[in-house]
């Protein structure tokens, strides 16, 4: 149920200096009531100078944010508007509409009339009158705002205005004059005051959203909260031993349930793929009928080949790749770099190229869909894709600076960079790619552009965060490949951290929403990319050991049980939130922590549809990801191939040791078995594995010339193995409702 708060606003007249204080609940989702803080309202430079304010609302508590600017994006949130006033033609609505030098859209019911509208084509906010119906019936303005055709609007305000010369305002004391001086008393005749309700709730799914508590696979539900009872006859284990194989009894139903899910969000999303293109949408919402790099690509499609790549690795060469392949002949606008394309016109959306944009959404791309991909499967044709998209940005790299050109001034575009950049350059050898990193962390760090020593707003959690983290990446780069510039990068990296930390955090350790690293201020709410920030101050931890950065971590992943009854919004939200406390527990395993991610991830699959669709928008490919993370895991890494759904594996890693535990169901299973790797240093050459954005953790892993043996306990057998055996796959059979047990540990140790 939704409860909004009553207000009054005075009227505000003309005359400068008057200002009015308003405090606002705007009503969420289950009740909860949000308030927003004091803000002051003023005549604007931009309003019409034969009209006055008679309310005016800033979103100060909006959940995203733009150049400094907090917002509400239709995508995620329709707003339910009360106005206490009688509607009039005459009246003027207006609102602080957003705009990344595009076209933004919204559909507005005033007082039951509907009508689509939409604005842009600049870059930032701006007031647009929204125009009135002729003629509107009722006592008081009733408007919803919701998402339309195209990209959704992102809204940072709203305000009513009436002309100076309305009949409610016919005395002269009314009228504006230049300059304009305050009245001497208060004005008679003026409007009574207004009563507004602003109600804020999510945006409706494009499908009907589970109730609370509903699980889309009912049948499954008791198969993951029970223990299977599989029968083990074999050689008898210790007492200690045999707790451990139950406790990996339990992470196997607990990584089948990601599995599935996973496997049946696979299916849903090839489902609505576009049937002359192959492509997929980058959602199921009215005008989301488009591929997009920043969207389809970069948070849907790859981890949609992920999950065929573990799970059904004949989908990945049937349908997955082939999606590659079109992509890439479709949709590459400049060389290399993609732009979204229409599946109704068969076109590019944008019939001139617009190079920001184009540079946004390949960046994009880069960072959160085709670098996470080569992380797990290392050399590809993805990876192909990869540094063909990073070589053409800085190809075409627009912005001029002391240090050379780089592709943007938006701190998210080049914190991505700054990741891709130190990861590939390790992957490649190619000195360029450390060039062009420098050439960023130059611009940042030793320029005008420091985030908290210059930025006048530091976002913390997404669309902002992603230079905190690449800034540090670049930092621990130097420290291996270039010492001279770790020693000129150091203050100004420990500048930015220790402020974060100073005012960036409430007493938990979350991370706030947004900080103004000069004056100390920040908003109230936290944001679902904690962890991502601390990843940075991890990995400063790891290459220079400062102590109370490690301290940081270990206090954030020891408090998460107090979050337990917080709702984080979306599906997408949770994925964030949990993927950092995975990399975080991975590096800390603090036991609280894992209490927490445990009961946090079902929360996180409650929208999910059983088609497997789960909010049908791009974020549902987060989810995913973060499934996935989640499943490995409770597997240590290793998975079976190829899966199916009554296959059950699950590990716990102690004393150096694997138990590991492998049952089928009724039909026996034959397949491989696969360990694995350390990725960091075989795929990517990493000196270090720090925590990063969107990594896999690694947690039991082979190295390739290693030697491992194998205690079969169903057996009573031992097999030695090198870890590119374990790695390669290892042939399995296992006998119909049998369980498997098996210790794996290095060869050397015995």
């Amino acid at each position: 149920m939704l409860r909004a708060c009553r207000f009054q606003v005075i009227p505000l007249i003309g005359w400068e200096g008057l200002k009015v204080g308003v405090s606002l609940s705007v009503a969420m989702a289950g009740g909860m009531l949000l308030v927003l803080p004091f803000a002051d309202l003023a005549f604007p430079q931009d309003s019409p100078l034969d009209s006055f304010i008679v309310a005016e609302r800033l979103f100060t508590d909006g959940p995203e944010s733009y150049q400094g600017t907090p917002y509400f994006w239709l995508a995620r949130f329709s707003l339910h508007l009360t106005f206490g006033i009688a509607p009039k033609s005459t009246h003027q609505l207006q609102f602080l509409w957003g705009s990344k030098d595009d076209d933004r859209t919204a559909v507005i019911t005033i007082n039951r009339k509907v009508f689509p509208f939409s604005a842009g084509g600049y870059n930032g906010f701006r007031w647009q009158t929204i125009p009135l119906p002729a003629e509107m019936e009722g006592e008081k303005y009733e408007i919803l705002v919701a998402a339309g055709p195209g990209k959704a609007a992102f809204l940072a305000g709203v305000r009513l205005l009436i002309p100076a010369d309305a009949p409610e305002t016919k005395d002269a004391s009314f009228c504006i004059t230049s300059p304009p001086e305050p009245p001497a008393r208060e004005p008679e005749g003026k409007p009574s005051p207004i009563d507004i309700e602003i109600a804020v709730k999510p945006a409706a799914p494009p499908v009907p959203p589970n109730t609370q508590g509903a699980e889309a696979f009912v049948e499954w539900r008791s198969f993951w909260d029970h223990p299977s009872r599989r029968t083990f006859s074999g050689q008898a284990a210790t007492p200690t031993d045999n707790t451990i194989f139950l406790e990996a009894e339990e992470n196997a139903r607990r990584a089948h349930e990601q599995f599935l899910r996973c496997h049946r969000y696979l299916e849903g999303w090839l489902g609505v793929a576009d049937p002359h293109t192959g492509l997929i949408p980058q959602n199921l919402r009215p005008g989301g009928n488009v591929w997009t790099p920043e969207n389809s690509a970069a948070d849907n499609y790859p981890f949609m080949v992920l999950t065929a790549a573990i799970l059904n690795p004949q989908l990945l060469e049937d349908r997955l790749l082939p999606m590659l392949r079109t992509e890439r002949q479709l949709t590459n606008r400049l060389d290399g770099l993609p732009d979204a394309w229409s599946f109704a016109t068969q076109s590019f959306v944008r019939p001139q190229v617009d190079l920001a944009r184009v540079i946004f959404g390949a960046s994009e791309y880069v960072k959160d869909g085709l670098l996470p991909l080569t992380e797990w499967l290392g050399p590809s044709a993805w990876s192909e894709r990869l540094l063909e998209i990073v070589d053409d940005i800085w190809k075409y790299a627009p912005i001029e600076t002391p240090w050379g050109r780089i592709p943007s001034d938006n701190v998210e575009v080049n914190g991505e960079q700054l990741q891709t950049l130190c990861r590939i350059y390790w992957m490649t050898g190619q000195e360029k790619y450390l060039n062009w990193a420098s050439r960023l962390a130059d611009y940042y760090l030793l320029g005008e552009h420091h985030p908290t020593l210059h930025l006048p707003i530091l976002r913390l959690r997404d669309h902002g965060c992603e230079i905190v983290s690449g800034l540090v990446e670049l930092y621990v780069t130097v420290h291996f490949a270039r010492p001279e510039k770790k020693a000129a990068y150091r203050t100004p990296i420990y500048q930015m951290m220790d402020r974060i930390l100073e005012i960036g955090r409430d007493s938990r350790g979350m991370m706030y929403n947004w900080i103004h690293p000069q004056t100390g201020e920040h908003d109230r709410g936290i944001c679902d990319t904690w962890g991502y920030n601390y990843n940075g101050i991890y990995a400063i931890w790891m290459v220079d050991g400062h102590q109370p950065y490690r301290e940081a971590v270990r206090h954030v992943l020891s408090r998460l049980p107090e979050l337990t009854e917080y709702h984080w919004g979306s599906a997408d939200e949770y994925a964030d939130c949990l993927e950092g406390a995975i990399n975080l527990y991975h590096r800390e395993p603090i036991p609280e922590a894992a209490r927490w991610i445990d009961s946090e991830i079902r929360d996180m699959w409650r929208p999910q549809q059983p088609g497997g669709i789960i909010e049908g928008w791009h974020g549902d490919g987060n989810v995913a990801r973060t499934a996935i993370m989640y499943a490995l895991w409770k597997t240590q890494g290793v998975t079976l191939r190829p899966w199916r759904e009554d296959l059950l594996v699950g590990a716990v890693q102690s004393q150096g040791k694997l138990y590991l535990l492998l049952s089928a169901g009724a039909e026996e299973w034959r397949g491989k078995i696969f360990f694995d790797l350390p990725r960091h240093a075989e795929y990517l050459h990493l000196p270090i594995d720090y925590p990063r954005i969107n990594q896999f953790p690694e947690w039991f892993v082979v190295p390739r010339q290693k030697a491992f043996r194998i205690w079969d306990l169903s057996r009573g057998e031992s097999y030695q193995y090198l870890g590119r055996d374990l790695s390669a796959g290892l042939p399995v059979t296992i006998p119909p409702n049998t369980e498997l047990r098996w210790i794996v540990e290095p060869a050397e140790d015995r």
